[in-house]
């Protein structure tokens, strides 16, 4: 059987680059890099250089680089870290409702402890309304934390807008990148974010690790407690072969974005055209344009989403209804609801995130076994045979 993978804002397989570069620090290079003997040398020079290597994929320095455990440490930090650095600056902070869980459960904690919360919403392509934003900011306004590229319909928002924005009234921004890092340029020296999350691997590097960019003059209380590490901003041990595994990977999307970029726009648009033409009662969600080159996320109308996926693994293609961080629930995807969509639509819906590894073959197949499927679903619902 064939295994076709269409699940890479889920996770990413690791480069073979990546691999081999963590290999020495998991055998031989096994020092702790905040010893001052000759076990820590090697590691310490490691980890100094997967720093530089995300500063200049970044476009940063290397001291705005805090590792973390994942993208969602990262969003944590960012967001727990800057209100409690701002007590008693204000209690108020801007959201929207289609954040990924690691910011939308953060801010709803924080709700809990007294923070005022405003989640903004978005139009039936999945866009932000930048007057709502401007509307929503008070003197309380401490942060604002919109992501960058939605991770179920890949829609990329106006970040540099609410950047600006935030600039202008004097508030800390944060954007959780995780799901863009890798798929288009980020330049911290054009975007004026104060705060990015990204995560390992999304971007074919290990997971358990991630970072956050800081810029410099931005206070954040530590997290985790501990040691001296990352500059007292995070303590624990270096995660060192996972810290040169993600340099590794930010090294290598610098060099190979824009060819990837162009592949991986024609194969998302291939499968997008090749589904369309030939299913019926088929709707791609969210904005055509303003979007992330590997993602789309389309509804099939009468079919529910969770055994259209079944269906899909046993032909050996692997897709999602949305999050990895929230499959295993019976709600419907809070992003397509926050657009608007039915609930029974929106359980009919489904994400084909394509990577390195796709080819126009992988495509043809899904195109191929995708309407039988979807054929047989239908015959058994008593709404698809009334709306013939």
């Amino acid at each position: 059987m064939k295994k076709i993978y269409f699940d890479h804002n889920a996770t990413t397989p690791v480069h073979e680059e990546v691999f081999e570069a963590m290999l020495p620090y998991l055998k031989e290079e096994w020092g702790n890099p905040s010893s001052i003997h000759w076990a820590a040398r090697a590691p310490r020079k490691a980890v100094d250089t997967a720093r530089e290597r995300i500063a200049a994929f970044l476009n940063c320095t290397p001291l705005e680089v805090i590792f973390t455990s994942s993208g969602t440490e990262s969003d944590n930090h960012a967001i727990k870290g800057l209100v409690n650095a701002k007590k008693g600056k204000g209690n108020h902070i801007i959201t929207t409702k289609v954040e990924h869980p690691a910011v939308l459960n953060t801010c709803k904690h924080l709700a809990k402890e007294g923070y005022e919360v405003t989640y903004l919403g978005v139009d039936s392509k999945g866009m932000l309304d930048i007057d709502e934003l401007k509307d929503g900011v008070t003197d309380r306004t401490i942060l604002i934390t919109v992501m960058y590229a939605n991770n179920e319909t890949g829609v990329v928002f106006p970040v540099d807008e609410i950047a600006a924005i935030a600039r202008e009234k004097g508030i800390a921004f944060h954007t959780d990148a995780v799901q863009a890092a890798g798929k288009v340029p980020l330049d911290m020296q054009k975007l004026n974010v104060d705060l990015l999350s990204i995560s390992g691997h999304k971007l074919y590097g290990p997971k358990g690790m991630g970072a956050l960019f800081a810029r410099r003059g931005v206070r954040l209380v530590p997290l985790i407690h501990g040691g001296h590490h990352e500059r007292n901003r995070r303590g624990g041990t270096e995660n060192v072969a996972g810290i040169v595994g993600l340099g590794k990977a930010c090294e290598i999307a610098s060099r190979d974005m824009e060819r990837e970029i162009a592949q991986l726009t024609r194969l998302r648009d291939r499968l997008e055209k090749g589904l369309i033409e030939r299913i019926e009662h088929v709707y791609v969600n969210g904005d055509r344009e303003n979007r992330l080159p590997n993602t789309t996320n389309i509804s099939f109308e009468f079919v529910e989403g969770e055994s259209l996926l079944l269906n899909l693994d046993m032909k050996g293609i692997a897709a999602s209804s949305g999050s990895a961080c929230t499959s295993g629930s019976l709600e419907p995807s809070h992003v397509l609801m926050a657009m608007g969509m039915s609930h029974e639509l929106s359980h009919g819906s489904v994400r084909f995130s394509l990577g390195r590894i796709n080819t126009e073959e992988d495509v043809d197949y899904l195109i191929e076994e995708m309407p039988p499927i979807v054929d047989r679903m239908r015959s058994m619902s008593p709404l698809y045979a009334g709306a013939k």
